[in-house]
C-alpha cells in the first residue's frame, strides 16, 4: 500500500517542533505548523492598538519561534528559501487544517495530560489513516493513545528526532501495542530515505534507547570525574574529538541540550527502571543540584557549565596583569613584551570588548577562566590519525588520564550489557542510536571490539563493574567480536541466536571500509573497490582526506582500469569528511625551499587529474559528504556527475590560504560563467558573483546551497539525504550515464572571457574593498590575480579560449603567488593553528 506523504503538520512549535518542521521543509515538504494562543497581550502589542482577536497576536508564539529557529546558527534548514513552505497558525483557530495533512506529529510539552489533551482536539479533525505521531523523549508510548479509537491507535507510533534535527541523525521509532506493523516498516524507511535519519526500532521502555544510554554515560563521566578528582576543562578535553565524540564533550553538549532535559530523564529512569542495576548512579551529583536550582541550564538561560561574558577592560588590564606577572615572564621586561604579544595572539589575555567563554568550578560553584588541560595520553594519542588505534592508546594510558578511560568505559560496558535483551534484542541497535543520536564516530560493543573483548573482560575483574552473563557465554563458545564482516556484509552476534546474523538494511548501502575483500588496486593511501555491477569505486585514507600525489595516482589510476574493464567510476571516502582539499603541508615544504619546479610540477599533476576526470571514456561520479573543499571541490566540479550528501560543505577556499584554486578551480568557474546563456551585461554579472564566491573563499553550508552557488548543477547533479546511501545512489547514477550510451566529451575551446571589459570592473571592485579596509593589501593582491584569470588575462575585448589556455592561466598565478612571504604565513599558521592568519 502507498502512502505518500504532501503535507505534515507539527503541533507545537518550540525548540524541537519549529526545527522539525524546518527539517520537513527542507526536503521540500509543506508543512502546517500550530501552536497556542498567547495568554495576554504584550506591552508591544497593546502600544500598536491589537486586540487579543488580532491574528498578528494569536500566532505570535509560533511566529517568533519560527523566526528565532530560522535565525539560529547553525542554520536548521538547507537553504533559507524552505521557509515558504511552512504555513503558521494556532491550534484554536487553525487546527481543522490538519485535515490536510498526511502526517501529524505532536511535539508539545512533556507532560502526559497535556498530550493527551491535545491527541482528543487531533481526533477530532484527522481523517482516517493519517499518521499521527509523538516527539516524546521519554513518556511511555502506549499511556499516550489510550482511549483513542481504533483507527487513531492502530496509525499511532512514536517518533522521537535529536535535537538539533537537522545534524542528529537519529529517528527511534517506538510503536504502541496496536500500531499497525507496515506503519512501523512505514516510518523506518520514510525516515531512512526521506529524512535522511538512521532509523532504530525501539521498544516502549524508559528513556527507549539512545537516551538510556547516552544519559548514562553523562553521568558515568561524573562518576568519574569525581572519584579521579578532575574538572570541568579536563573532562571536556577527555570526552572530545580525541575519543571520537562531538567537539562539545560532555559539558558543552549538556549546556546545548539543556540541563533540565538530562536531569529529567537522569531522575525518572530509577522510578520507571527499578530493576536497573546501575540505578544508584543516576543520583545527581550535589553540583548539578545547585545548577538546577540556580536555572543554570545552559545555552537556555545563559549560562550553564559554561557562561558567556564581555571582557571589560579592568577585567582585560587584571589579566594581563596576572599574565605578565608569571614565573615564565617575571624579570624580563623583553620576555614579558614577547609573552604579551604571543598571549594575545592566542587569546590567553583576553582583550577588552571581546567576549570570553568562563568555565564552572564544580567545588567553589563559581566561573573562572578556561584552563588549559596536558595530559601526556591525550597528547600521544593526538599523534594518531585512526580512531581504532587512538583508542587503545587511550585506554592503556599511565596518568589520570588512561585512569579516567578505563573507568568510564567499564562502566559504560557492563551497562550496554545488561541492556539487552531489555530495551533491544540487538546490540547493533545500541551503537547505531549511539553514533546517530549522540554524535559518537564509534559505539559501545564497537569500542569494547577494538580493545579486546576479552582483555577488558580481565581488566574488569578487579572493579566494581560487571557485565551480563550472555557475554563470558559469547566468548566461551568461540565467539570473540560483537561484530565481523563476510563477504562484504556486516554482521553482528545475535544474543537470541547465540550466532553471528547480517544487520538487515545494510544491504542498501555500500560502505567501502567493510569491503577490504573486494580491492582490485591500491597504493599506500588509496584502494579501488569493485562494488558490482561492472563499477568500480576510489576511496583514500590521508589526515583529514587531503590529496597529495598518491591520491592524484590513485585517480588516475582507477580511470584507467575503469576504461579497461569496467562500466564506470565512483571517487567517495569514509570519515567525518570527503576531503579537507590539497595538502597544504606539501605545498609549504616546495614554496618555502623554493622548489618551483616541483611545485610546478605538482599542480601541472593535479589539473591533469581533474581534467581527466572530465574527459575520460567512462562516467565518473564524485560522491562528497562534510567537508569538500579546495581540491576536494574541483574533483567534483570537473566530474561527469556529483552525488553528493545533503551535510555536504562545499567551496574553494583557497584564497584563505593566500592561493588561488589551482586544480582547475578557477578555469571551472569562467567556464560556467561562460555557459551562462543570457545577455552580456547579466553574463558578467555572473561572472561577478562567481568570483565573489572564490575571493570570499565561500563555502556552501549544505548541497543544497551548492546549487545555489553554481558548485553543483541542475538537472546533472543529486542530493542523498542519507549520507550511507550516497555511494550507492552514484553507483546507480553511473549506471544510468552508462546505459544512456556515455560518449567521451571533447575538450572545450569556446570558453568566452571577458577580458578588460569584465577585469575592469572587478579590480574596480576589489580597490574599494581595500580602500574601506575591508581587505588587507596582500588580499587585494590575491583577488587580483583571481580576477585575471576568470575574464581570461588582458585581452582587449570578449573573446573565445580553451580550457588549456586557463588552466595556463591559472597555474601562472599560483606558482606567484606561492612565492610571496605571507602566503608561506598563511600556510604555516594553517599547519600549526589549523586556521589561516589573517594579513
Amino acid at each position: 500500500m502507498n502512502r505518500p506523504i504532501r503535507k505534515v503538520a507539527v503541533v507545537g512549535s518550540g525548540v524541537m517542533g519549529s526545527r522539525i518542521a524546518c527539517h520537513f521543509a527542507g526536503i521540500g515538504m509543506q508543512v502546517l505548523l500550530l501552536d497556542i494562543v498567547p495568554p495576554a497581550l504584550t506591552p508591544a502589542e497593546q502600544a500598536k492598538g491589537l486586540t487579543p482577536d488580532s491574528k498578528q497576536v494569536r500566532n505570535r508564539i509560533v511566529n517568533d519561534a519560527l523566526q528565532a529557529t530560522l535565525k539560529a546558527k547553525p542554520s536548521a534548514t538547507f537553504t533559507k528559501s524552505v521557509a515558504a513552505l511552512i504555513q503558521t497558525g494556532n491550534i484554536t483557530d487553525d487546527l481543522h487544517k490538519i485535515a490536510d495533512c498526511d502526517w501529524v506529529m505532536e511535539v508539545v510539552m512533556e507532560r502526559l495530560d497535556i498530550k493527551q489533551q491535545v491527541f482528543e482536539e487531533i481526533e477530532k479533525y484527522r481523517k482516517p489513516g493519517t499518521l499521527i505521531t509523538t516527539n516524546t523523549s521519554g513518556i511511555p508510548i502506549h499511556l499516550m493513545s489510550e482511549g483513542r479509537s481504533e483507527d487513531f491507535q492502530q496509525n499511532f507510533c512514536g517518533t522521537h528526532f535529536f535535537n538539533p534535527p537537522r545534524y542528529l541523525r537519529l529517528l527511534e521509532i517506538i510503536p504502541a501495542p496496536k500500531t499497525k506493523p507496515e506503519v512501523i516498516s512505514f516510518l523506518l524507511d520514510y525516515g531512512d530515505r526521506f529524512l535522511g535519519k538512521t532509523t532504530v526500532l525501539c521498544k516502549d521502555t524508559p528513556a527507549f534507547i539512545a537516551n538510556r544510554v547516552g544519559v548514562f554515560g553523562f553521568m558515568a563521566v561524573f562518576k568519574a570525574m569525581q572519584e579521579l578528582g578532575l574538572n570541568v576543562d579536563e573532562v571536556d578535553a577527555l570526552t572530545g574529538p580525541v575519543l571520537g565524540r562531538p567537539k562539545s564533550a560532555t559539558f558543552r553538549t549538556g549546556d546545548v541540550v539543556g540541563l533540565d532535559t538530562l536531569v529529567h530523564v537522569a531522575k525518572a529512569l530509577p522510578e520507571n527502571a527499578p530493576h536497573d542495576e546501575a540505578k544508584d548512579i543516576f543520583k545527581l551529583p550535589p553540583f548539578l543540584e545547585t545548577m538546577i536550582a540556580n536555572k543554570w541550564l545552559g545555552d537556555k538561560t545563559g549560562q550553564g557549565f559554561y557562561k558567556k561574558v564581555t571582557v571589560s577592560a579592568a577585567q582585560a588590564d587584571a589579566a594581563k596583569a596576572t599574565f605578565t606577572a608569571s614565573p615564565e615572564a617575571r624579570g624580563d621586561e623583553k620576555k614579558i613584551a614577547t609573552t604579551e604579544q604571543n598571549a594575545e595572539k592566542t587569546a590567553q589575555i583576553p582583550a577588552k570588548g571581546k567576549s570570553e567563554i568562563l568555565t564552572l568550578n564544580l567545588q567553589t560553584m563559581e566561573y573562572g577562566t578556561k584552563q588549559k588541560s596536558k595530559f601526556a595520553t591525550i597528547e600521544a594519542a593526538k599523534q594518531i590519525d585512526d580512531l581504532a588505534q587512538r583508542l587503545k592508546v587511550l585506554y592503556a594510558g599511565k596518568d589520570k588520564a588512561g585512569d579516567f578511560y578505563r573507568m568510564f568505559h567499564h562502566l559504560l560496558f557492563a551497562y550496554v550489557s545488561h541492556r539487552i535483551p531489555e530495551i533491544a534484542d540487538e546490540l547493533y541497535k545500541i551503537d547505531d542510536a549511539l553514533k546517530a543520536g549522540f554524535g559518537w564516530e564509534i559505539g559501545a560493543f564497537e569500542s569494547w571490539d577494538t580493545l579486546g573483548v576479552q582483555k577488558v573482560l580481565d581488566n574488569m575483574k578487579n572493579t566494581s563493574s560487571a557485565v551480563a552473563s550472555w557475554v563470558p557465554q559469547m566468548l566461551e563458545k568461540g565467539y570473540t567480536t560483537f561484530y565481523k564482516t563476510e563477504n562484504g556484509q556486516r554482521k553482528y552476534y545475535d544474543v537470541r541466536t547465540q550466532s553471528y546474523q547480517p544487520i538487515p538494511g545494510t544491504g542498501t548501502f555500500i560502505l567501502l571500509e567493510h569491503m577490504d575483500e573486494k580491492v582490485v588496486w591500491q597504493n599506500s593511501a588509496c584502494k579501488l573497490y569493485d562494488i558490482g555491477d561492472d563499477v568500480v569505486a576510489l576511496r583514500w585514507n590521508t589526515k583529514m582526506n587531503s590529496i597529495g600525489g598518491e591520491v592524484l595516482e590513485g585517480v588516475q589510476k582507477s580511470i584507467a582500469q575503469a576504461e579497461q574493464q569496467y562500466k564506470g567510476l565512483v571517487i567517495a571516502n569514509g570519515g567525518a569528511n570527503f576531503s579537507a582539499g590539497a595538502n597544504v603541508g606539501l605545498i609549504f615544504m616546495y614554496a618555502s625551499e623554493q622548489e618551483y619546479d616541483e611545485l610546478d610540477f605538482a599542480v601541472r599533476q593535479f589539473q591533469a587529474t581533474t581534467m581527466r576526470m572530465r574527459y575520460s571514456s567512462i562516467p565518473v561520479v564524485v560522491a562528497p559528504h562534510g567537508m569538500t573543499l579546495g581540491g576536494g571541490c574541483e574533483m567534483c566540479l570537473h566530474a561527469d556527475a556529483v552525488q553528493a550528501a545533503a551535510e555536504s560543505y562545499i567551496g574553494l577556499v583557497e584564497v584563505g590560504v593566500g592561493l588561488i584554486p589551482g586544480g582547475g578551480g578557477s578555469k571551472e568557474m569562467a567556464l560556467r560563467a561562460s555557459d551562462r546563456n543570457i545577455k552580456e551585461d547579466v553574463e558578467i554579472n555572473y561572472l561577478q558573483q562567481l568570483f565573489i564566491n572564490l575571493g570570499t573563499a565561500k563555502v556552501s553550508t549544505s548541497a543544497h546551497e551548492a546549487f545555489e552557488n553554481a558548485v553543483l548543477r541542475h538537472g546533472v547533479d543529486s542530493i542523498s539525504v542519507n549520507p550511507d546511501r550516497r555511494i550507492a545512489d552514484a553507483k546507480r547514477k553511473v549506471l544510468l550515464i552508462s546505459e544512456q550510451g556515455y560518449t567521451q566529451p571533447v575538450p572545450r575551446n569556446d570558453i568566452k572571457v571577458q577580458g578588460r571589459g569584465g577585469l575592469g570592473g572587478l579590480l574596480a571592485g576589489i580597490h574599494s574593498m581595500w580602500r574601506g579596509n575591508y581587505i588587507s593589501e596582500y588580499d587585494k593582491l590575491i583577488t587580483e590575480k583571481l580576477a585575471y584569470v576568470m575574464c581570461g588575462g588582458d585581452l582587449t575585448q570578449a573573446t573565445l579560449v580553451s580550457e588549456q589556455y586557463l588552466l595556463d592561466l591559472e597555474r601562472e598565478a599560483f606558482l606567484s603567488l606561492c612565492g610571496q612571504r605571507k602566503t608561506l604565513e598563511r600556510l604555516q599558521s594553517i599547519l600549526q593553528t589549523g586556521k589561516p592568519l589573517r594579513n
